[in-house]
């Protein structure tokens, strides 16, 4: 990944045992020097497109793809607005099944919830619309308990509606159980979609980075890609 490559460096004054000196430095990437994309730009379609992300492709194989080179996957990653790419990826088959199994076990394919089924009249109106999150059961009236006390009468999920006479349907005619499985397949489905930068603004957007990962001059300033530390290894009378 050649985002590395384009941060700048820090030192540190030397913690190695082999140093010779207490001005001994040591040069390192400076990991927390970090940039994001604007909010205000996220929805200029003149510069960035809805992609896809397909099957079990990575970042690199994405910027391959869209920039004819594996080396900006850190570009599709800052567009997208993805930091950590283990959580915010999208998952192949058999990554997310293995990690849906490790979280839920046994109750890998148990109902996480129901939603409805779309329902339409005999003239094409909406009753019910699709995915609307339900109870498994719905009160309807009141009963007696075994003690003679009134309690709710609670029957399988049902929709009442006129069409040509009174109508109810119910159970599994108008709710669906989601599994556990299919849910995570949902929020792993939902990663998919992400915003990438046009490629005719690829090199823009390249200088732009490089320009922001500069430093500017003060007191830890050695050059514009070089900042130093406080060394802490020589001590003051």
């Amino acid at each position: 990944m050649s985002y590395f490559r384009e941060l700048p460096n820090i030192r540190y004054p030397s913690f190695l045992k082999e140093k010779t000196s207490s001005f001994d430095y040591v040069e390192a990437k400076n990991i927390f020097r970090r940039t994001k994309l604007r909010d205000d730009l996220q929805n200029n379609f003149t510069l960035f497109e809805k992609y896809v992300i397909p099957g079990e492709a990575r970042p690199d194989n994405v910027a391959q793809e869209l920039y004819g080179s594996d080396q900006f996957d850190w570009v599709v990653l800052i567009v997208a607005g993805i930091n950590n790419v283990r959580n915010e990826w999208p998952l192949n088959a058999r990554d997310l099944y293995n990690y849906s199994l490790n979280k839920y076990g046994d109750s890998l394919n148990s109902v996480r919830f129901y939603e409805t089924i779309e329902i339409k009249d005999s003239n094409g109106r909406l009753i019910v619309p699709k995915g609307k999150v339900v109870d498994e059961k719905r009160q309807d009236g009141m009963t007696k308990d075994q003690n003679g006390n009134d309690v709710p009468n609670m029957i399988d999920y049902f929709v009442d509606y006129y069409d040509n006479g009174s109508k109810r349907v119910s159970g599994n005619n108008v709710r669906i159980g989601i599994s556990n499985y299919e849910y995570e397949t949902r929020l792993n489905d939902d990663k998919r979609s992400i915003f990438v930068l046009r490629r005719g603004y690829l090199q823009d957007f390249v200088n732009d980075f490089r320009e922001v990962m500069t430093y500017s001059e003060s007191s830890e300033f050695v050059n514009s890609k070089v900042i130093q530390t406080e060394n802490t290894n020589i001590t003051l009378p």
